[in-house]
């Protein structure tokens, strides 16, 4: 049976990965065993994808990214360029912790910055926006965003990427798509 997926020949993609339907894997880039990525996802070149990874549909990752095991992004994410997670709280080089590897969840929708560094054990809510650079010490609401290092909330962003502007009745809407958010009690929901 042929592949569903596009893999660069210079791509390394170990034995026991499920890749999905209409997925591209580009040049340099080295797909560990027991990953999961999900269909029509975009790996760029030179990316390292640790065993035990998963990535779900429509995933963008873009050159020289490292995705640790204890990864899980959901779909529609976009990761930047050289943006990087970690996966043990406290690594030493002479003490192996392979056991103690910290989960970390990227909800659906949301980009992390080029350059940015995402600390494990913290949730990426959904739709939220990582400026480039910024170094994730702790869990980012939904639809949040957040720059700087520690990376600290700043604002709040649409699905389409835009940042909010709140009326006095905590309602915003975005320029691009016209829908609506409301901000109550320090979140933002999309109004349906």
């Amino acid at each position: 049976m042929d592949k569903e997926y596009f893999a660069h020949e210079t791509a390394v993609i170990d034995e026991g990965c499920k890749i999905g339907k209409g997925t591209k894997i580009w040049h340099f880039s080295h797909i560990m065993s027991g990953c999961e990525i999900g269909e029509s996802c975009n790996i760029g070149q030179n990316v390292v994808i640790s065993p035990g990874v998963k990535l779900g549909r429509n995933v963008k990752v873009q050159n020289n990214v490292s995705i640790y095991t204890g990864v899980i992004c959901e779909e529609d994410v976009f990761l930047g360029p050289s943006m990087v997670f970690t996966n043990i709280i406290n690594p030493r080089s002479a003490i192996i912790r392979k056991d103690k590897y910290v989960t970390t969840i990227v909800e659906k929708g949301a980009s992390i910055g080029a350059n940015s560094t995402i600390v494990c054990g913290n949730k990426i809510g959904k739709y939220s926006f990582i400026g480039a650079g910024a170094v994730v010490t702790k869990e980012v609401k939904p639809y949040a965003l957040v720059v700087g290092n520690p990376a600290k909330q700043t604002g709040w962003m649409s699905e389409f990427g835009h940042k909010l502007a709140f009326n006095s009745s905590g309602i915003a809407t975005c320029p691009e798509s016209g829908e609506k958010y409301r901000l109550d009690s320090g979140n933002v929901s999309k109004i349906i």
